[in-house]
């Protein structure tokens, strides 16, 4: 039986914001866009919390609702420096590591480097060596599979250890509101509410059958995560699917030679991220947001695999003539280059039975 642990970080931004300007202690602080800009909120402190700020909201919502809060604007390059000091303290107790984010992680230590007989142990070890080392704090879920180690792991936030053994995982979900569960986004969420469907309790009581007729194939996934069944692997090395950048503009524009400049830079950009990477990919995808909100994308595959920004932003001006930038305004442009050859997507793994 496996032992998974999952890392979540409390508040990251935020919480690195804090420790290097201690007098940000016990205010809200909100990292993401300054108010009069068209941001979205990155993250914030559990202060900026109590008034209804969440990650992903609007700042101009977010302002509203707490007109008093500090916004600071997000230091990517110095957040990831400390996302690699937690994947080194990961690494001292497994090598079998698969990083969701910066800020969350998986970490299988069924097998472990410490030869330690419980998991629980090892996420308190974990959660030690992150507030005296790097002084933050980490919230952590322990089970026998991923699924059950991530929804433990928001139980007891901020801080928290909450483990969820194999013989208490069904009448632990039963209690779970379904929105919790792997692939129920809002969409789903509220089909589920309108056929009665609002915890796991009310989810395990479907047929599979009925799941799958309902819900097509996520409905068969659907059915085993309400009994707590997830068999995917622990993948320390997770497979680039994209990489891309977007920009979203203070005023709408509909100049093209403004326009084209900014779609340059993004080639450039994503040119350099994908030869760091070491990835060569056959498709780009131009984004464009227009002023009212309406969105579309356009995507070229090439018969070859470029890294470059030329040959990127060469299809990216193929694309943009197939919208209307120039005639319409936009207020949103991105570029993504997809559809990298890796040798494998394959994680293999064997762990053996052992005493959870």
């Amino acid at each position: 039986m496996r032992k998974i642990i999952h890392i979540d970080m409390d508040a990251f931004y935020a919480s690195i914001e804090e420790r290097e300007n201690p007098e940000l202690k016990g205010k809200p602080v909100i990292v993401g866009g300054l108010p009069g800009s068209r941001g979205v909120v990155s993250t914030c402190s559990y202060e900026a919390r109590r008034y209804g700020v969440r990650s992903a909201m609007p700042v101009a919502t977010a302002y509203r609702l707490c007109p008093n809060g500090i916004f600071i604007k997000p230091r990517i390059d110095f957040y990831e420096q400390v996302s690699v000091q937690l994947r080194e303290i990961f690494h001292r107790y497994s090598d079998i590591v698969e990083p969701l984010s910066l800020d969350e992680a998986y970490i299988d230590v069924t097998e472990n480097k410490i030869n330690c007989p419980s998991a629980t142990w090892i996420a308190g070890y974990i959660q030690k060596d992150i507030r005296e080392e790097i002084h933050l704090s980490a919230s952590a879920g322990v089970s026998c599979n991923k699924f059950l180690a991530k929804i433990a792991s928001d139980v007891r936030k901020p801080g928290g250890l909450t483990v969820i053994t194999p013989d208490k995982a069904e009448s632990f979900l039963d209690n779970i509101p379904v929105r919790k569960f792997y692939g129920v986004g809002a969409v789903t969420e509220k089909a589920m509410h309108r056929i009665g469907i609002k915890t796991g309790a009310d989810l395990k009581k479907v047929s599979l059958e009925d799941l799958i007729r309902l819900f097509g194939k996520a409905g068969a996934s659907y059915y085993e995560i309400a009994r707590g069944i997830d068999e995917s692997p622990v993948c320390p090395e997770r497979l680039r699917k994209s990489i891309g950048t977007e920009q979203t503009f203070q005023t709408d524009i509909d100049d093209m030679e403004l326009i084209r400049g900014i779609l340059k830079k993004q080639a450039e950009a994503v040119a350099l991220a994908l030869q760091e990477e070491k990835l060569k990919g056959k498709t780009v995808t131009l984004k464009v947001r227009y002023f009212d909100f309406r969105s579309l994308t356009r995507a070229l595959t090439q018969h070859f695999r470029f890294d470059d920004a030329a040959s990127i932003y060469s299809a990216a001006e193929l694309l943009l003539a197939k919208t209307d930038a120039g005639t319409v305004k936009i207020r949103l442009l991105g570029l993504t280059v997809s559809n990298f050859y890796q040798d494998s997507g394959v994680c293999e793994y064997y762990h053996p039975e052992l005493p959870f």
